[in-house]
């Protein structure tokens, strides 16, 4: 027996999620699923990241520790309606083996066509990450022609002489970063 989680959300406090739930409920009753969980989000916006949608947060750990086997959602609108964030919940669900089934759009990613198109958006992923890596590469290398000095910023040649000397007392890194008022990265650092 399959599994499965409900997702609900709605963006405002005027709606509620109970036809979504009554709905999902029926099909899980119908195809002989197992409802392990409800995960909902009442008034918020599908626009809100993973870390403001406590519902969407909670399920998707659910997902990485393989509690069940699908979620189920009203629409892939209710997922997100951000691009990147819908492939990045996608991605989480497909790299678990988790399927998914979208009533609007009549998708189950536990039959072929399913499969096909979930196996399309990782695709589409895929590329999307692509092209975010090309402009990323690009205004560095403009940065650079403008003479812009990359990376993190040395530490003032004081500082990393005071650094070097506490070293070569034998003092530990923790103690160094204290004593000079910096953190254990840049202590790591310079003497790296």
């Amino acid at each position: 027996m399959k599994r499965v989680a409900i997702y609900l959300r709605v963006s405002t406090d005027k709606q509620s999620t109970h036809n979504q739930r009554r709905e999902l409920e029926a099909v899980a009753k119908r195809s002989g699923w197992h409802l392990v969980r409800v995960y909902e989000d009442a008034g918020i916006s599908g626009a809100k990241g993973r870390d403001r949608r406590p519902g969407l947060d909670a399920m998707l750990k659910a997902v990485n520790a393989r509690e069940f086997d699908m979620v189920a959602a009203w629409s892939v609108d209710r997922l997100g309606r951000s691009l990147t964030d819908l492939l990045g919940i996608l991605q989480s669900l497909h790299d678990k083996g988790v399927d998914l089934f979208l009533h609007q759009q009549g998708l189950d990613t536990s039959t072929t066509a399913g499969k096909a198109m979930f196996q399309m958006l990782g695709v589409f992923a895929e590329f999307e990450r692509g092209i975010i890596r090309e402009r990323v590469n690009a205004g560095l290398a403009r940065a650079k022609e403008r003479g812009v000095k990359l990376g993190r910023r040395r530490v003032k040649p004081a500082v990393e002489e005071r650094i070097l000397s506490l070293r070569k007392t034998g003092m530990g890194i923790l103690k160094i970063g204290k004593e000079v008022g910096v953190g254990t990265s840049v202590v790591q650092r310079v003497l790296g």
